[in-house]
């Protein structure tokens, strides 16, 4: 079955074409990256526009890629929640209107579960049940993968995703957008214990995060050191606090997995490519002998063969919508929620 799949959650264009939600045919990405460095995160009604400039173009370079019609593909998947809203809603229509015209089913995907699918592309042999962290900059999440389609929240932030804590404390280090990745690049030639930051809990509730304080934490460091004079060394306090953020994102998750009984583990997520992450979880799952499925670098952000792939499962069960399919900017990854906005 091959799926067309459209995904505008933030600032990039998607399209990609995916053969029975686990073969890659095509998959293309238009970024935005470099136009918003200029303001150091996402502008969303930026983003909005480069959406509109660039869908048409990237859905035909995705048909044409997979060497394949239209009329050839069998449904269209579109990431329908969470994100924001503007930028939603020009996939979501797009979408819309080239199911109606070829007469082809849509099917709204929700953009959590398609960073978990990610990992399906990559597995052949990966199928729940099993526990997945995604982490990414908007989202934090321990979840209970208990089939295709049926999904159960166990720990969320409170406050900032880790991906948002990483992107935030790098630009008070003077570090450029996308912060993550920069931070994860100067972290390589630091030394991690060479400040303590703290790690937070959520008290009554053991598989949560909080990731404000910590962010705190570090921007407060840094205006106090400059206050003195002061010049911290930037990799040692980059690898510092990438180390407290893994650290807490690794424990709950390997408390989630003890207590749950879980077998397998899969990361997903933006956040999901930084390496001490990777190699963290890599640890502590082999001491526990628990498999883990991480994604490839590529399918870590944000891109629509993910969507492709999730797409994939939700028709199998019958998920499909209307015209009057509508965008979400916030939805819980365990609902299902088509149609009108109330």
């Amino acid at each position: 079955m091959h799926l067309l799949a459209i995904e505008s959650s933030c600032d990039e264009t998607a399209a990609a074409v995916v053969d029975d939600g686990r073969k890659i045919l095509s998959s293309v990405v238009a970024s935005q990256v470099e136009e918003h460095k200029l303001y150091g995160g996402v502008v969303p009604e930026i983003a909005s526009r480069r959406h509109v400039e660039s869908i048409s173009g990237v859905v035909r370079q995705a048909l044409e890629e997979a060497d394949l019609s239209l009329d050839q593909i069998d449904a269209i998947a579109v990431t329908y929640a969470p994100g924001l809203i503007g930028a939603l809603l020009v996939g979501v229509n797009f979408a819309k209107g080239l199911a109606l015209a070829a007469g082809k089913p849509l099917v709204p995907v929700h953009h959590l579960r398609s960073h978990i699918a990610a990992n399906y592309l990559a597995h052949p042999d990966l199928e729940p049940p099993f526990l997945a962290l995604v982490a990414s900059g908007g989202h934090s999440h321990i979840i209970e993968v208990k089939d295709y389609t049926a999904f159960h929240v166990l720990g969320r932030t409170r406050d900032d995703a880790a991906g948002e804590a990483f992107d935030k404390a790098a630009r008070s280090m003077g570090l450029p957008y996308p912060g993550g990745v920069h931070m994860d690049k100067v972290s390589q030639h630091g030394n991690a214990d060479a400040f303590h930051f703290p790690h937070p809990k959520v008290d009554g509730a053991p598989y949560d995060f909080s990731f404000s304080g910590l962010k705190t934490s570090v921007i407060n460091m840094i205006h106090n050191a400059g206050q003195k004079g002061e010049e911290l060394p930037l990799s040692d306090l980059a690898a510092s606090f990438q180390k407290a953020v893994v650290d807490v994102l690794c424990d709950r998750v390997m408390k989630a997995a003890g207590d749950t009984g879980a077998k397998r583990i899969v990361l997903a997520g933006g956040v999901s490519a930084n390496s001490r992450l990777r190699s963290e979880m890599q640890k502590l799952c082999e001491q526990k002998g628990l498999p883990l499925f991480l994604p490839p670098l590529n399918l870590c952000g944000d891109n629509a063969a993910m969507v492709g792939s999730q797409g994939y499962y939700e028709y199998l069960a019958g998920h499909l919508a209307g015209p009057d399919l509508n965008a979400t900017a916030n939805m819980s990854i365990d609902q299902i929620k088509i149609g009108r906005l109330a």
